[in-house]
């Protein structure tokens, strides 16, 4: 996962969020036909301060492609940006240890019984 500094301030409107990216236009693969082979729809953006990549070929319009890699973009950034909350130890309660302890005996007892008779027996 990227890392995002941590005085990085999200932009607010689209074109100054687009001024910090490298907006890269690709041919889309896929079915489509002749048109997929003749249009460059495909949008590739990479943020420079935090190398977040995305990419979004799923309209025709070039135009449509960005702006949704735009909106993409912002709910990486900002998910990105969320602190990771550290994860609280619990214990198993006596039931749930009860549990376990009875199971672990009901299992070796099968395995006792699993066993070869021995030359006394």
């Amino acid at each position: 996962m990227n890392s995002v500094p941590e005085d990085y301030q999200l932009p607010e409107t689209d074109e100054e969020l687009l001024a910090e990216c490298e907006v890269q236009v690709f041919r889309a693969t896929g079915p489509g036909g002749q048109s997929v082979n003749t249009t460059d729809s495909a949008v590739r953006l990479v943020h420079r301060p935090t190398g977040i990549v995305v990419v979004c070929r799923r309209e025709r319009s070039q135009l449509r492609n960005k702006l949704d890699c735009v909106r993409r973009l912002r709910g990486r950034i900002a998910e990105a940006q969320r602190p990771v909350r550290p994860r609280v130890k619990t214990q198993p309660s006596r039931a749930a240890v009860a549990r376990r302890l009875t199971s672990k005996a009901k299992l070796s007892a099968k395995k006792v019984r699993r066993r070869k008779p021995s030359a006394e027996e």
